[in-house]
């Protein structure tokens, strides 16, 4: 059972923008199915290839209740949003630490799946934050950029804190 290490705000390593994956391969599906398990047993809804230090365009998201909808999204992009959401976000990198973030209310993504067929996701709510959130890994952003400037300062503090206890 491979669980990849996820990397923790303020790591630089989490603002290098991901590249797109130029092969759709089995190292690919491999770290795909290693990104699914490693964010289901965090437990998150969604995991980039950012978060675990592997800099492709790569997502990973199951929003559902049921926690068996698994999405994975390769080389992903927005193609569409409109109308304004505030959702409560967290993050995996950023452990224990919530916060409303502004979003769009509705996207749509165009991706390839793990066979390289393109597909065309449209969605709102959860799965439209989850989807935004991911995508801005990509980009080498966290959602706590979203925050002021004060807001970020003081999650610095708290999570540098947090990892002296722990160290």
């Amino acid at each position: 059972m491979p669980l990849l290490p996820i990397l923790r705000f303020p790591d630089p390593r989490l603002k290098t923008p991901a590249v797109p994956v130029e092969k759709l391969d089995d190292s690919i599906r491999r770290l795909a199915r290693d990104m699914a398990e490693t964010m289901y047993e965090a437990p998150g809804i969604g995991l980039a290839a950012t978060q675990v230090d592997v800099h492709k365009r790569l997502i990973v998201i199951d929003a559902s209740e049921t926690r068996d909808q698994l999405l994975v999204l390769v080389n992903p992009e927005l193609v569409e949003s409109d109308g304004v959401q505030f959702c409560e976000e967290g993050c995996l990198s950023v452990p224990g630490i919530y916060d409303k973030v502004e979003r769009a209310e509705h996207v749509v993504v165009r991706y390839l799946d793990l066979s390289g067929q393109t597909q065309t996701i449209a969605a709102d709510g959860l799965l439209a934050v989850c989807l935004q959130h991911e995508m801005d890994h990509l980009q080498g952003k966290v959602f706590v950029e979203h925050l002021s400037l004060l807001k970020q300062m003081r999650i610095k503090a708290k999570l540098l804190k947090q990892s002296r206890i722990t160290a």
